[in-house]
Order: C-alpha cells, then sequence, then structure tokens
C-alpha cells in the first residue's frame, strides 16, 4: 500500500507514492462482458504494459481481437505480454518495441505492423502518455510530453493509415481511438509547445493549482490528443474515408503508474487526491467504448460524468474546437513528422 506523509495544509509534502494506489474494479467487468464480440479482429494498443493500457489489453483479448502490445522494450514489457497470455489463455498477442520517446523506434513498429499484419488493423488505440515530466528535450529535441502523448502519436497514425484502410474496406470500419484527459481544460493550444523547444518550456514548476509550467506542458499535450481527433477526422471526411472513425476518451482519475512516475520526477509532491481515484480497469472504460462500443461516431468524445464512473459523450469546450487550434496542430506536427495528404 502506498504510504503517504503529508504536511499540514496539504501544500509541500514529504510524499512516498511508490505504487498505484490499490482501488478494487467496481464497474470494469461488468462493462467488459456487455462489449460486442471482437473474434478476427486487430487490436493495436500503445503503452499497456499496465494501467489502462494493460486493463483495455485484458478486454480485447477476452473477446476475441488480436492483442498488439506496442511499448518501449524493457523487462516490464516482456512481463505485460506473459501476463497478459495467463490472464486470457489462449489468447493472440503480438509484441512489438516502439518507444515514443523515438522517432526511428515508431517508424520501426510501424515497419513492423505492415509486415506483420497486411490485412489490415481494426483498431489503434493511441493510449500512451507521460504527465508532468521535468522539462527535457528528447534526442529530436522536442518536449518529452508533447512527443509521447501527440507527435508520436500522430507519427505512427501516419504510418499505419494503410492498415486502417484495408480494415475500414474489407470489415466496414476501423478506428482510431485518441487518449486524453481532464488536463485538456485550459487555455488554447500554443504552436511553441510542438516546436523544438524541449527544455526550454518554462522550467519545472509544479503546482497543478498554480500553473506549474510541467502541468502546463500536459495540458498542452492532452489538449493536442482531443485537437488531433477533430483535425484528422475533418481531413479523413473531405478525403471521403468515412468508414475510419476517429473518436476520443478521458479516464476520470485512474489509479496508475502514470502518478508514480509523476511523483518520482518531482512533479507531484501530494498525492492526497488518489484516495478518490477509480481503479486503472475502470479508468480504461472510456478507450475501450470508442474501440468496441456500438454507436460510437467519429469525433465522440467519452469520459466519466465526474471524476470516476461508466464513460458518456461529452460536449467538448471552446479550447478543443478552435479551427485555427486544428490548422496550427496539423502544421506544427507535419513540420515534426514530416507531411501527411489524407
Amino acid at each position: 500500500r502506498p504510504s503517504r506523509e503529508t504536511k499540514m495544509g496539504g501544500s509541500a509534502s514529504k510524499t512516498k507514492y511508490t505504487a498505484p494506489a490499490p482501488v478494487a474494479n467496481k464497474w470494469y467487468d461488468d462493462f467488459v462482458v456487455k462489449l460486442p464480440d471482437q473474434s478476427g479482429k486487430v487490436f493495436a494498443i500503445t503503452g499497456c504494459t499496465s494501467g489502462t493500457g494493460y486493463a483495455a489489453a485484458v478486454a480485447a483479448a477476452k473477446k476475441g481481437a488480436h492483442v498488439i502490445m506496442l511499448n518501449r522494450k524493457s523487462e516490464r514489457a516482456t512481463a505485460a505480454q506473459a501476463k497478459l497470455a495467463d490472464d486470457v489463455p489462449g489468447s493472440k498477442i503480438t509484441a512489438i518495441d516502439c518507444d515514443l520517446q523515438s522517432f526511428e523506434s515508431v517508424k520501426l513498429a510501424a515497419g513492423m505492423l505492415k509486415e506483420q499484419f497486411p490485412g489490415g488493423i481494426d483498431v489503434l488505440c493511441n493510449n500512451a502518455g507521460v504527465m508532468a515530466l521535468e522539462d527535457q528535450a528528447t534526442k529530436e529535441g522536442y518536449d518529452v510530453q508533447m512527443q509521447t502523448n501527440h507527435l508520436s502519436h500522430f507519427l505512427l497514425t501516419r504510418e499505419v493509415m494503410p492498415l486502417l484502410e484495408k480494415a475500414s474496406e474489407t470489415k466496414g470500419e476501423a478506428r482510431i481511438v485518441n487518449h486524453s484527459s481532464l488536463a485538456r481544460n485550459g487555455k488554447p493550444l500554443e504552436a511553441k509547445y510542438f516546436d523544438k523547444n524541449g527544455g526550454n518550456l518554462g522550467g519545472n514548476g509544479a503546482s497543478m493549482i498554480f500553473g506549474g509550467a510541467r502541468w502546463v506542458r500536459y495540458h498542452m499535450s492532452k489538449l493536442a490528443n482531443v485537437v488531433f481527433t477533430l483535425a484528422l477526422a475533418e481531413k479523413l471526411k473531405a478525403a471521403g474515408k468515412t468508414k475510419i472513425k476517429v473518436v476520443c476518451a478521458a479516464p476520470g482519475l485512474a489509479a496508475t503508474n502514470l502518478q508514480v512516475t509523476t511523483h518520482v520526477d518531482g512533479g507531484m509532491n501530494d498525492t492526497w487526491i488518489m484516495r478518490w481515484a477509480q481503479s486503472a480497469a475502470d479508468g480504461s472504460m472510456g478507450i475501450l467504448h470508442c474501440s468496441f462500443a456500438e454507436g460510437v461516431e467519429s469525433t465522440d468524445f467519452f469520459e466519466p460524468g465526474g471524476m470516476t464512473g461508466i464513460p458518456t459523450r461529452k460536449k467538448l469546450g471552446s479550447q478543443c474546437t478552435r479551427l485555427d487550434s486544428l490548422k496550427m496542430l496539423w502544421e506544427e506536427s507535419e513540420k515534426a513528422c514530416g507531411s501527411w495528404t489524407i
């Protein structure tokens, strides 16, 4: 059980948060039972060694999908693949190395996907993310949060689009699912967060309440997930490729390793809010609904009604729907990842 030592007033604390808060599943199990069968489908997901990603992978495997686990090469990734095989005996699993902090790794992963799955991919779930990390650059020079959370997913989606098109043609539809956050709320996107400014974007202020720079960068990356959803959906519609749906979800407050990593990195001193968290599995219901539920339409956004609970369709705030933001995001993402004509 995570230990906590907090000073009075809930400000700076000597908190020790070394593992996700233990929370029992409340809705996930029944939710998964009600999802449609996915036999014959291919489900690819980033960031699934634990947390919402692993829970989504388990659900996909239970529903009969062939699960592609896209993770950075590590012992955790190997262990997660073995655990999934144990948790869902007889499941079809493929693991492909994909480090979202390296464009080269993403391109190599996409090449392997094209080689191993010529029949197409039914669902690409861009789930992986990091939160409130230090102001540092990737080897390509971009902010570590923006590259991990958005730019590499933009690149991955572009690279595997032919596989999504193949599935949409042969099976009637394909889906791209992006994973955002409550942190999308706030000021509109700014171009500087997409440029090669890693390590020079405000420093390491860690206050969630008072706009610490770590959290501003996280906000920008999570807002980018939503804006990317709308921009890509618009371009697919204009190209007549409406069988490919682009949707987005947010998990609410879920107890995962995301908070552990952020705490260890110095971005989340107080973890008292986690006492109200739902389980990681319950937090996965949004992306699962977007991935598999019937009646989902392009540009839909699903999120719990409060901090926790069953995801419902939500109306997006104006910071998500600004046309100038859609245009800027696409241009800046192309500048980083290369041109993309749909």
